[in-house]
This record gives C-alpha cells, sequence and structure tokens, in this order.
C-alpha cells in the first residue's frame, strides 16, 4: 500500500498534468484565433495528452482509494486464553488502550459477538466506517450435546451507551438512514487452547478473527 508521502506526490503530479493540459488547450484556442493551424493543432495534441495522461492517474488513484477504504479494517480487541481445566479457560480481553478485562469460559471455543452500523458503499469512500459496540463473549461448545447439557458461559461486554447512540440516530434521522447500508449482528468463533492469544478487527462488513501466535495457529490446524 503506497505511504503518504508517496500519494501525495501522485497527486501533485496529477494536478500539474491536468493544468499543463487546460493551458495548452488554452492556447489552442487562442491560436486557432489567430488563424495558425499547424501551432493550434500542436497545442490540442499537448493538452489532450496531458488531460488523458491526468484522467488516467486519476482512474487508477480512485481505484486504489475504492479497494484501501472497502477492504480497511478496524482493530478491535486481542483475546489471550490461559486453559484451568477441562474445557475451562480465563480469557482475557484487551481493547485499545483500555484496562484488560479477565473472565473465566466454559467449552471448546470463544465466540465474540457485536452489533455493527454497515455504511453504504459510496459513504465508506467518504470516509465513513462501520462502527461498532461489542455486546458478548461467551464460550461454546464443538459437541451440540454438550452445548445443550454442560454449563454455560456468557458474559456482557457493553451494556452502556455513553455519548451519542449512532444505532438510535440511524433509526430515527432520516437523513443518516440514506447513508445505512444495514444494522446486523455479527460474530466470530474460533478454537480455545492454552496460550492462544488472537487479533478481532471489523472489516466493511463484519468481525473477523486471526490467530496471532503459535498456539492459536495449532488449535485451528486442528479444529
Amino acid at each position: 500500500m503506497p505511504q503518504a508521502p508517496t500519494i501525495t506526490v501522485v497527486y501533485c503530479l496529477l494536478a500539474l498534468l491536468a493544468a499543463l493540459g487546460v493551458i495548452q488547450l488554452g492556447r489552442c484556442s487562442a491560436r486557432l484565433r489567430q488563424r495558425r493551424v499547424g501551432a493550434a493543432s500542436r497545442s490540442g495534441m499537448g493538452g489532450g495528452l496531458c488531460l488523458a495522461i491526468a484522467a488516467l492517474m486519476g482512474a487508477l488513484l480512485l481505484n486504489l482509494h475504492t479497494y484501501q477504504r472497502l477492504s480497511y479494517e478496524q482493530p478491535v480487541a486481542q483475546l489471550h486464553l490461559q486453559a484451568v481445566a477441562d474445557q475451562r479457560f480465563q480469557a482475557t480481553l484487551t481493547r485499545g488502550n483500555a484496562t484488560p478485562r479477565v473472565f473465566e469460559l466454559a467449552g471448546d471455543e470463544f465466540q465474540l459477538d457485536a452489533r455493527v452500523l454497515k455504511w453504504r458503499a459510496w459513504a465508506n469512500l467518504l470516509g465513513f466506517d462501520a462502527l461498532f459496540r461489542l455486546e458478548r463473549l461467551s464460550g461454546r461448545y464443538r459437541d451440540i450435546d454438550d452445548e445443550q447439557n454442560r454449563p454455560r458461559s456468557v458474559i456482557a461486554l457493553d451494556d452502556t451507551e455513553p455519548g451519542v447512540n449512532a444505532f438510535a440516530l440511524a433509526r430515527r434521522m432520516p437523513d443518516w438512514a440514506r447513508l445505512v447500508d444495514a444494522r446486523y449482528g455479527s460474530a466470530t468463533y474460533l478454537p480455545m487452547a492454552d496460550g492462544a492469544a488472537y487479533d478481532i478487527a471489523l472489516t466493511q462488513s463484519g468481525l473477523i478473527a486471526r490467530p496471532a501466535n503459535g498456539a492459536a495457529r495449532a488449535a485451528i490446524d486442528r479444529w
């Protein structure tokens, strides 16, 4: 992905080419009025070429920007697991600079649930990123019989709504509703293992979890 200084240079070059193209076309018009057909033709070709190159560069930059915006991922949390007994794990959830929270989960897998507000694609391109609220962290059993009969663990993560509630605004304000593509629940789950660590992110379409160390990758390989 290009670095910011490189992008700035490319934008400056694009603007310079477009300006040169406009200047050359202006000269072409002036020389036509002077009945200097040959000089007007050269100016017109030069101006058209500069504008064509600028348009091509602009299209490539727009495509790159579109890809970057629609594939952007927001880091959400890190989850570290330590086994304390058979099918029981101590889970440490870290979110940004907040104080890590420690829970005990029962089962073979963890599941993280979030409420997501997804913008329309054109709103993403304008800089609106998907919004989320983490709601639950829970343990789940791989075996359905265990899931139905063994003790379950479900922890509420965000039962308060400080500040402006974007989800309520999206429901109540028609102007926001035009920007919103969907409001839905998203969840990700992966196996728990002693010493496993996972990075969790929010894409423009939902939660995703990835192994962050060898223990997590080995657990997924055995999954």
